[in-house]
């Protein structure tokens, strides 16, 4: 069972890995974007069924990386972690941006929650990537 401590160098440790991924997605690099998630995790896009799987989550960022201006940005602004800082779920807000068919650049702000677990050697993969749209601006 861990101690307070424990989780809080999980939670220190958890915050870093979730910034080098930000990075990764800003670097547009695919396979470094995808390494921070499980083999068997399972992403879940608005409005679209879940991904499942590595490769399949590999294809989903190789198209999104094509779209006209598409570009993401996150910050996680909560990790809760369990006594066993082996498992974890973090909260937080994005921005999806991207140019729609006449070329104006469109961006979308939203809320997430992804869950984590380490994997055999003690690195935190995402394992559940869940996010939806915030609600339109009132007119």
């Amino acid at each position: 069972m861990g101690d307070k401590r424990d989780t809080d160098r999980a939670r220190a440790e958890l915050e870093r890995v979730d910034a080098m991924w930000a990075a990764a997605a800003a670097g547009r690099d695919v396979e470094r974007i995808v390494s921070f998630w499980a083999d068997d995790a399972i992403v879940i896009p608005p409005g679209q069924l879940a991904i499942i799987g590595k490769d399949a989550i590999r294809d989903y960022v190789t198209a999104s990386l094509k779209i006209p201006g598409f570009s993401i940005q996150w910050k996680t602004t909560r990790f809760t972690i369990a006594r066993a800082c082996d498992l974890a779920y973090g909260v937080g807000t994005n921005q999806v941006s991207f140019n729609d068919e006449n070329g104006n650049r469109v961006t979308l702000g939203g809320k997430a929650v992804t869950i984590w677990r380490t994997d055999n050697g003690g690195v935190w993969k995402c394992v559940v990537d869940i996010w939806n749209d915030d609600p339109p601006p009132e007119k």
